[in-house]
């Protein structure tokens, strides 16, 4: 089983190849002014790192989000045609669920900055099923909601947010134990509408 996963959700991103259960390629990018110019030259080094012709991937994942509206299609969308052209399922992974393979508790709380003075927020267990629901809102409020337990933060660092690196292996590593399905039922996980629709109903 090989799959081929993508991160486009932030301003870092990558591409993560895994195969027989292990990650056999991974490269990191920075790209602020977005994914569309340096995603498939990338693309095509991991496939070069792991000695790997894109038709014997098996699956292509892509990080769903939360994250970047923009980035989050941009992935989306190169997943589809790659899984499009090739004949093969893609899957789109949620990046809270990804960012729970981190961890090593039975209780994992996944937090990442949704700005507005808020965050998206989720609970997973340690076989990645929602224990608490993926929401937004104010982080100090959901905190506070939680059930008693024992937690492992993952994406806050005493206090701090504390942005995902190399999400495209974990996305992956969440692919491999899910439901592949045709490239084109793969939607966005927005979790909430874009800030252009959020400002646009502030000034009605």
């Amino acid at each position: 089983m090989t799959i081929l996963a993508l991160d486009t959700t932030s301003r870092t991103g990558g591409v993560a190849i895994r195969s027989h259960g292990k990650t056999v390629a991974a490269i990191s990018l920075e790209a602020p002014d977005g994914f569309a110019h340096v995603l498939f030259p990338a693309i095509e080094r991991a496939l070069g790192e792991a000695h790997l012709r894109l038709e014997e991937v098996d699956c292509f994942a892509a990080a769903s989000g939360p994250g970047s509206f923009t980035g989050v299609r941009v992935g989306l969308s190169a997943v589809k045609g790659l899984a499009a052209a090739t004949g093969k399922p893609a899957v789109a992974v949620s990046n809270l669920k990804a960012l729970a393979t981190f961890g090593a508790r039975a209780w994992r709380a996944t937090i990442l900055d949704a700005r507005r003075n808020q965050a998206y927020v989720a609970v997973y267990d340690a076989g990645l099923n929602a224990v608490v629901p993926e929401s937004v809102g104010n982080l100090s409020e959901w905190l506070q909601s939680l059930p008693e337990g024992e937690y492992e933060f993952i994406g806050l660092d005493r206090g701090a947010f504390q942005p995902p690196r190399d999400l495209a292996a974990a996305v992956a590593q969440v692919a491999e134990n899910s439901e592949w399905s045709d490239p084109a039922v793969l939607d966005a996980n927005y979790v909430r509408r874009s800030d252009a629709e959020l400002f646009w109903k502030e000034d009605r």
